[in-house]
């Protein structure tokens, strides 16, 4: 590579870094001055920033699929980039682990857009979870999870599902849908050697070498599958959380065998 692109490539992470920074002052006079005191208040907060960051990183982003208005939301996990991609297509609630809260950045905007947490070392986790889900729910929005609970690199479809917060959803009488998000790099990153699996996909990497990775990156396209109807799960699955997680996977991983087929109902966010 010249000297001349090894500076150009150099400059793009730069400014994107500190374009990024901006974005991130920007959102946060908005909440101070916005006050939103409610959970659809703070994803509708989340939803605009999200946007925001995508345009930043030149992602774009194509639904298939009804896009869900409410109920439980379960998805493939593969990258943070996944968060701002299903922000960005509608404001949304979050489950995540409350490992998040010590991160960097990430744990900060969580907290501020009614991120519900989940504590697997406590005893409480389950039912503090399933009570900000029910507020979630309640509230008439898309309440979003990744039932694997880490990231993959993308050798399996999917990682084994934890059924936990699927079994909650579906005590609570609750729609579950579910969802495949897909990648693609332009032919130019691939042509110097950028791949999904490095560079998009977060596997064992420390967070600060996956965001130098990815703000190398020309742009991005991100492809999420919404399934037609609600998983229909069966009387079994219902009354043990490991079927249903056995079940729910199967949906997710049915989705992700379709996602490069041609649809009708494409958007793009």
């Amino acid at each position: 590579m010249s000297v001349l692109r090894t500076l150009r490539f150099g400059l793009r992470r730069l400014w994107r870094l500190l374009a990024l920074a901006a974005i991130l002052a920007w959102s946060i006079l908005d909440l101070l001055f916005s006050r939103p005191n409610t959970r659809a208040l703070r994803a509708q907060w989340l939803s605009r920033l999200c946007r925001r960051v995508i345009r930043l990183c030149h992602v774009t982003v194509t639904t298939i699929g009804p896009v869900p208005a409410c109920g439980a939301v379960i998805s493939n996990h593969l990258s943070y980039v996944d968060i701002p991609v299903h922000a960005g297509a509608r404001p949304c609630v979050f489950v995540s682990k409350i490992e998040l809260c010590s991160t960097l950045i990430f744990g900060w905007i969580s907290q501020m857009a009614g991120t519900i947490y989940v504590n697997r070392s406590s005893g409480r986790s389950a039912l503090q979870a399933g009570a900000g889900m029910a507020k979630g729910l309640r509230d008439n929005l898309p309440v979003v999870f990744f039932p694997e609970g880490t990231t993959g690199v993308g050798d399996l479809p999917t990682l084994p599902f934890h059924g936990g917060l699927i079994a909650m959803a579906i005590a609570a009488d609750q729609p579950v849908i579910a969802s495949f998000i897909h990648y693609e790099l332009t032919p130019e990153d691939l042509s110097r050697g950028k791949s999904i699996r490095d560079d998009v996909h977060w596997g064992s990497q420390t967070l600060f070498r996956h965001v130098w990775n990815y703000f190398d990156l020309g742009a991005l396209h991100a492809t999420i599958r919404f399934a037609p109807e609600p998983i229909l799960f069966s009387p079994a699955a219902i009354t043990n959380r490991k079927i249903a997680a056995r079940e729910a996977q199967a949906a997710v991983n049915a989705l992700a065998l379709a996602v490069k087929a041609p649809a009708q109902d494409r958007q793009v966010v």
